[in-house]
C-alpha cells in the first residue's frame, strides 16, 4: 500500500491565480518538509525573494538589503518574522559554523514549518487582502452605480 509523503498545505486561491511559480515552489517547501527541514527552508527563502521582488517591488539585489528595504512598511510582527527568514534560510543555503561548537547549524523542523507560517503571511498581506478588498470595492461600485451613485474614491 502506498501512502502520500508530505502534507497539503494550498495557498489560496488569490495567491494560485496571480502567481502560479510562487504557489509552485511554496507546495514543494511544502512537500520536502517532512523529508528536508534544509531544503524546505531554502524553497521558502526563494518564496520570499519572489514575494519581495515582485509583490513588494524592492529594487535591491541582495535579499538582506530586500528585506530591509521593507521592513518599515510591513506590520511590525509580520517584519519580525520575514527578518527571521533571512536568518534560517541562511542555514540552508550556506554552511555556516556555530561558533561554540564548530559544527554546521541545520534547519530544524519547527523552524522550516515557521517559515512557510510566514510565507503565508506574506501572501494575505500582498496578494490574498488587496485582491479580496478589491472585489468588495468592485461590488460596492456596482450598487452604488445601480442607485445612480458615484464611486467610492480611489486612493
Amino acid at each position: 500500500m502506498v501512502y502520500p509523503t508530505g502534507a497539503s498545505r494550498p495557498l489560496p486561491p488569490e495567491v494560485v491565480a496571480a502567481v502560479p511559480g510562487l504557489a509552485l515552489d511554496f507546495s514543494e517547501a511544502v512537500a520536502v518538509l517532512p523529508e528536508s527541514p534544509k531544503a524546505s527552508a531554502a524553497l521558502s527563502r526563494r518564496c520570499l525573494q519572489f514575494i519581495l521582488t515582485n509583490a513588494a517591488r524592492v529594487k535591491k539585489r541582495d535579499l538582506a538589503d530586500q528585506i530591509d528595504e521593507i521592513l518599515s512598511v510591513l506590520p511590525q510582527q509580520l517584519a519580525e518574522n520575514v527578518d527571521a527568514i533571512r536568518h534560517i534560510g541562511n542555514f540552508a543555503a550556506h554552511p555556516i559554523k556555530s561558533t561554540n561548537t564548530g559544527e554546521i547549524v541545520e534547519v530544524e523542523d519547527g523552524e522550516a514549518e515557521w517559515l512557510l507560517d510566514v510565507i503565508e503571511e506574506l501572501c494575505e498581506f500582498y496578494y490574498v487582502a488587496p485582491a479580496r478588498a478589491a472585489a468588495k470595492r468592485a461590488a460596492l461600485n456596482q450598487k452604488l452605480g445601480e442607485l445612480g451613485k458615484p464611486p467610492i474614491k480611489q486612493p
